[in-house]
């Protein structure tokens, strides 16, 4: 018993020292990051997302069969836990240790075996799912391409040890007589492991034996743990604690000073001319964003869904992690060591030797040595740039990776920061996205059309579209302002969606109201790209507009536009009552407003705009009104809803050149082609442009029926709308009907609805409050 004991508070002692070493280190390097004010507000709705992501798993279960294998792992590690109690107590104090009051109670022995044999059960199926999914077999199209394979198999190796231990010494526990539940055979698995064993008086030694081999496993499991990336074990609970509480993926982050408050960009003559704007540097991030790096699991389930990586583009939102964290733990000794960077100290990249991945740019300089200190956050191979430039540019912000990681880091808070500091400190971006920038800047559009074109599109109604008087309150009467939005105004394909819009609501005799030339772009693509002071300036000069006009909802046709008003105005002290106007379309056709009669006969599938879907959760209005259109037959494209493939407009995207790699638009039409539809409805006019090309294009080399074409879902309603008044009575008399049946078309064809993919969402049909 003596050399039991000695030899336990021996491996207790020296774990200790190791791992709390590390752990110490981990939490000062944390710590040292620029402050994150309100990573601690609303308190209740993080212990909530604590139970719901942590305990209940929710995320890593939409993935059905690696999530109930976490699933179990998880809970087998919190359950077996008391096991780790109950073995150390054998070996320091007691050989029949068992807990007071339930120690002997035979459901915690079955609870105890039932998850040791789960915890097996879900390491087989993890080894059977790296093996299928190894990089070696599927190169980029594995997730786990660019993760530490070799460290993940030791960790699998290590739990394995630690299950298959605790077996061994509890089946001789058994036989020996030392076992809590004395010869019960409620925990299952120790009964058949003593029946193995035998019961020769070898079992004192195969106790002892196997009991200071499960504590050396543990201990050496939590050292293991502590300098790899299974330090979200620990990290990753504290992660999501702390994450960002929107409804939805929410808005930008400001750019902040120092203190963490945000920016006032209306008033930049009174900045400091050391104020930071974005991130250049690895010291520049919170400490949130250090948690973030270094909670990272490398599952890559962010990186098999973003549309740049699937479409062979070097960005990986997994890897862009991994290459921060990698880098901020090589940079710590500078900045928590009190290590000084030599004078003249240079950086330069080179290629890296060995299995590298060439996606990831940390390689170039590897080391703590000065060059890695001064190297610049983004650059080239030259520079020795830690992300580069053409890495952070793919970034369609369409927030898929944000909506799959399990343990809830903020990737494009992290990327738009950086290219905030590369446009307006730098003035380093791709030059066509400055022709848009200019043209936001000075035409308040990204084509750099003139303001009077924002009305061109009422031309050819058969009803007159009611303007707002520039710097008056909208009359009492008014219940909506229509923001149509600069692709709705000025874009030939997106002009069709808005007069469908317009013509609805005047069939639907809901009172409406534009700005036309008052309206101006809401700053969304030049707030996305980083230009946040352009993005200022716009907010600033519609928020005027806007409060003039005093209205009591807007509905938006831009998800884009939706977005910025609902969620970001709010950042510059302006909230309004935004709805989309599929949410909108929804709702009259709900009430009866709008009658849906005239057949359509078309299959069709349906496109989510990210901005509407993952950025805002609205998913199943525009389901609702092709529900309603009799003769569609709407069919799911395998990536839909909140795990929607991206058209490639998004992050300012869709006036930047598409270079490397199959344009991000061709991929998503490739899946829509797959099912042969007769239509492509989609609720953006982003969507509308980059899916219509992509057709084109298809068309044009004959891979495409020349009669497949791409609508908004308000276009579909409008040819099935009826014609006649609510009191039966011919409605022509208005020019409502006149507009409507301009366009109206049908084509015969018949399907079958599958809508089983992934499961909808309810959304309310009441206006989106920002409040």
């Amino acid at each position: 018993m003596a050399l039991r004991l000695t030899i336990a508070l021996l491996m207790l002692v020296v774990t200790a020292a190791i791992a709390g070493q590390r752990v110490a280190w981990l939490a000062k390097l944390i710590r040292s990051g620029q402050p994150a004010p309100g990573r601690w507000d609303g308190i209740e709705k993080r212990l909530r997302a604590q139970l719901v992501e942590v305990f209940g798993q929710r995320r890593l279960l939409r993935w059905s069969v690696p999530g109930v294998a976490h699933f179990l792992t998880f809970w087998g590690f919190i359950v077996l836990g008391l096991t780790i109690i109950e073995a150390y107590g054998a070996l320091v104090i007691d050989k029949d240790f068992a807990f007071p009051f339930f120690g002997h109670a035979r459901w915690l022995g079955f609870l105890e075996d039932f998850f040791a044999v789960a915890v097996l059960l879900g390491l087989i199926t993890f080894a059977i799912l790296r093996l299928r999914q190894a990089p070696a077999r599927e190169h980029r199209a594995s997730r786990f391409y660019g993760s530490h394979t070799r460290a993940a198999w030791v960790i699998l190796g290590m739990i394995t040890l630690v299950v298959v231990t605790l077996l061994l010494y509890r089946g001789a526990q058994y036989n020996t007589g030392h076992f809590p539940w004395g010869r019960s055979k409620a925990p299952f698995a120790s009964y058949v492991v003593s029946r193995i064993l035998g019961d020769g008086a070898y079992n004192q030694g195969v106790e002892t034996f196997f009991l200071l081999a499960q504590m050396a496993v543990i201990f050496g499991f939590m050292i293991i743990v502590v300098y790899s990336k299974h330090l979200h074990i620990a990290l990753a609970p504290l992660n999501v604690t702390t994450k960002r509480l929107p409804d939805a993926l929410g808005p930008l982050l400001p750019v902040a000073d120092a203190e963490g408050k945000p920016i006032d960009f209306s008033d930049v003559e009174n900045l400091s001319e050391d104020t930071q704007f974005g991130k250049g540097k690895i010291e520049d991030f919170t400490w949130k964003g250090y948690l973030d790096f270094s909670t990272c699991t490398e599952c890559g389930r962010c990186q098999s869904q973003c549309p740049a990586w699937n479409t062979g583009k070097p960005l990986s939102p997994k890897l862009l992690i991994m290459d921060l964290r990698d880098h901020l733990f090589a940079k710590a000794p500078y900045l928590i060591g009190g290590k000084s960077v030599p004078d003249g100290a240079t950086a330069t990249g080179h290629e890296p030797h060995g299995a590298h991945v060439p996606e990831s740019g940390f390689a170039r300089i590897e080391g703590s040595g000065p060059d890695q200190a001064v190297r610049p956050l983004v650059g080239d191979l030259a520079s020795g740039g830690v992300i580069d430039p053409d890495v952070l540019w793919s970034c369609t912000t369409c927030g898929a990776c944000v909506e799959q990681c399990p343990v809830d880091i903020e990737h494009i808070d992290h990327i738009v920061d950086m290219r905030r500091y590369q446009v307006l400190i730098e003035s380093a971006f791709p030059s066509e996205a400055g022709v848009m920038l200019r043209n936001i800047e000075n035409k308040g559009n990204p084509w750099g059309l003139s303001e009077k074109a924002r009305e061109e599109w009422t031309a050819g109604l058969d009803f007159e579209v009611r303007r707002a008087v520039p710097g008056e309150k909208l009359p009492p009467e008014v219940e909506y302002l229509f923001w149509v939005g600069c692709a709705g105004a000025l874009e030939d394909r997106a002009k069709r969606t808005t007069k469908a819009i317009a013509a609805l609501l005047h069939a639907a005799k809901v009172t409406f109201a534009v700005l036309g030339p008052a309206e101006t772009c809401t700053g969304d693509p030049a707030r996305r790209m980083g230009n946040e002071f352009v993005f200022s300036m716009l907010a600033q000069q519609n928020i005027e507009t806007l409060n003039q006009a005093s209205p009591r909802t807007i509905v938006a046709s831009c998800p884009h536009c939706f977005n910025t008003i609902a969620n970001e105005y709010p950042q510059l002290g302006a909230s309004y009552e935004v709805i989309h106007h599929t949410q909108l379309l929804a709702r009259l056709v709900s009430e009866g407003k709008l009658a849906p009669t005239t057949r359509v006969e078309e299959k069709l599938t349906y496109h989510d705009p990210c901005f509407l879907g993952r950025h805002n959760k609205v998913y199943t209005p525009p389901r609702q009104i092709l529900d309603a259109v009799p003769g569609v037959t709407a069919e799911e494209m395998h990536r839909c809803k909140n795990r929607g493939f991206c058209c490639g407009a998004g992050g300012a995207r869709m006036w930047m050149e598409e270079r490397i790699g199959k344009r991000i638009n061709t991929e998503r039409i490739d899946e829509a082609l797959a099912l042969n539809p007769d239509t492509i409805s989609t609720a953006c006019p982003y969507c509308l442009v980059m899916l219509g090309d992509a057709v084109s294009a298809k068309k044009a080399s004959g891979q495409a029926k020349d009669t497949l074409e791409v609508i908004d879902v308000a276009q579909l309603l409008a040819r099935s709308v009826s014609t006649t008044a609510n009191d039966g009575s011919p409605a022509a008399a208005d020019g409502t009907a006149t507009a409507i049946d301009k366009a109206k078309r049908a084509t015969p064809r018949q399907g079958k609805r599958r809508d089983d993919q992934h499961p909808s969402q309810a959304d309310p049909l009441m206006p989106r409050s920002n409040q």
